[in-house]
């Protein structure tokens, strides 16, 4: 598993749905294009982090959406100053992925850290429902706001 070192390729099918979320900043956090978004219930009940390979889920944590900006936040710095826009429901996401075939489509879709997709429930944020695979690109369904129940 390799967290997200950069941007990710991602594309979309439709509009995107947008929203804006206040960052996390109990500790220091450097988030990618790409990476899933949740509430870690057990560091902020309000705001979002970068969901990453060393991410602790629980079935309390919520997955709120996938970044479409880069955002780097230091420890201490105030909640209000650091916003990212994230993609939500019921947006269609498409992530570069060679963990899936057409044959997948309808199947749950989680993340083992902030690059791979996976079809693993345990311990990993469920982000969405596979709707098509095109041209090395798995296609997300964003079921967002989402209880972690994978944890």
């Amino acid at each position: 598993m390799a967290d997200l070192t950069a941007n990710a390729p991602l594309r979309h099918k439709g509009e995107l749905v947008r929203e804006r979320w206040v960052m996390d900043n109990s500790a220091s956090q450097d988030v990618y294009k790409g990476t899933p978004m949740i509430i870690d219930i057990g560091t902020d009940t309000l705001y979002v982090r970068g969901f990453l390979d060393a991410t602790t889920v629980v079935a309390t944590d919520i997955f709120i959406g996938i970044a479409l900006e880069r955002k780097e936040v230091a420890t201490g710095d105030t909640e209000g100053d650091n916003v990212i826009e994230l993609a939500v429901e019921p947006s269609v996401v498409g992530f570069l992925s060679s963990v899936y075939t057409d044959a997948d489509v309808g199947d749950t879709v989680y993340m083992s850290d902030s690059a791979t997709l996976s079809d693993t429930a345990a311990g990993n944020p469920m982000i969405g429902k596979l709707i098509r695979v095109e041209d090395g690109y798995a296609y997300v369904r964003l079921g967002s706001p989402a209880v972690c129940t994978g944890a």
